[in-house]
């Protein structure tokens, strides 16, 4: 005989242990959302870095002040940052990287001041950034680039491109962001002859290998980059934001994670550290300091942010953002408001349109199985 059986509400038999494994989930995913927002990474020899950085900025900006030629500031300034990468890498890998990104990042301010002396720069840029912003992509997948992705391709193209120019300033652009990176390779290395007792630099100390990206993923990343960076320029451009290229660089921002919550947690740092570091900024420019003073700052807020980018990135833009300003009114001194205005407003519409390009990827293109 068949026992009886309960008569249970169609609703309650699977809502339960559901909703209880959705509810978990969801409360796991916040748990780790909040651990990431938070945590603070280890120091890992970044006052080394620092120390790098800041003295390869340091004596290119001196060295156009002396000849007060600080309009060139930016274009040095961008050459220099070939400095941060392969950070911790044993000294002579750390050179080679650093030669490859540093041309390609003098390429990207030699375009974008080529495109400055066109009328039509402002539209112009928004291509142009996007198709760099693609191939960047591409080598930071193809040769291990750390930090990953196109955004100081895209920071130093849209910088320069926006700097009004003609023949003698490319000409400027050339020599002076060759000269910053070569400055940059060359504080490198004789660090790392400083620096031969660190770990990693002793005879059979461990190199790290690039990490092999397949070319599903690499074409996926490039596509993303390219289309987020079209954007988010678009958009800026069209709405008569000044300053569209700090749009695009945040529009970035969220993509140098691979997965959905890493992309998040990047993008809720870069605004909250935007929004607090521009609170300093406006400090700062209050103030109105005379330009030597201005190329000091520049100098420690560099060390700053290398200092603090790999402990915690929120903290990193507090430092960053004022670092960013300064350097547009070092080349191109601009009404504090403006700048300010634009700096927020663009923060928010970029990483807004990174967020959701990086989303619309995930459901739209093709991923390897192993995480790239």
């Amino acid at each position: 005989m068949t026992p009886p059986t309960t008569s249970v509400p169609p609703s309650s038999t699977p809502s339960t242990p559901t909703s209880a494994t959705s509810a978990n989930g969801n409360a796991s995913t916040r748990a780790r959302l909040a651990s990431g927002l938070l945590a603070v990474g280890p120091h890992a020899g970044a006052h080394r870095v620092a120390l790098r950085a800041g003295l390869s900025v340091a004596v290119p900006l001196l060295v156009l002040w002396a000849t007060d030629h600080l309009e060139w500031s930016a274009y040095a300034t961008f050459g220099a940052f070939a400095s941060i990468y392969a950070r911790n890498d044993p000294w002579r890998q750390r050179v080679r990287m650093q030669a490859r990104a540093g041309a390609w990042l003098v390429l990207a301010v030699v375009l974008g001041t080529l495109v400055a002396t066109s009328s039509e720069r402002a539209w112009l840029a928004v291509p142009v950034a996007a198709v760099l912003a693609g191939g960047a992509s591409l080598l930071s997948d193809h040769w291990g680039w750390r930090p990953p992705g196109p955004l100081f391709t895209v920071f130093g193209f849209g910088a320069s491109s926006a700097i009004p120019a003609d023949a003698g300033t490319v000409l400027a652009a050339v020599l002076v962001g060759i000269s910053g990176a070569l400055l940059a390779l060359l504080v490198s290395a004789l660090g790392g002859l400083a620096e031969r007792g660190a770990v990693g630099d002793r005879p059979g100390g461990v190199r790290t290998a690039p990490p092999h990206v397949r070319p599903t993923d690499m074409t996926r990343h490039a596509l993303r980059g390219a289309v987020a960076v079209l954007v988010a320029g678009a958009l800026a451009t069209g709405v008569g934001i000044g300053h569209p290229y700090w749009a695009m660089v945040s529009a970035v921002v969220p993509l140098m994670a691979r997965e959905w919550l890493p992309a998040l947690e990047r993008g809720i740092h870069r605004v909250v550290g935007t929004f607090v570091g521009l609170g300093l900024a406006a400090l700062v420019l209050t103030l109105d300091p005379p330009g030597l003073v201005v190329v000091l700052l520049v100098v420690v807020l560099q060390g700053a942010a290398e200092l603090l980018v790999m402990r915690n990135y929120a903290l990193a833009l507090v430092v960053i953002t004022p670092l960013a300003l300064l350097m547009v009114h070092l080349a191109s001194p601009e009404p504090m408001s403006s700048l300010l205005l634009d700096r927020g407003v663009e923060t928010l519409l970029g990483v807004a349109v990174g967020l959701v390009v990086g989303w619309a990827a995930a459901q739209l293109l093709p991923r390897s199985k192993a995480l790239a």
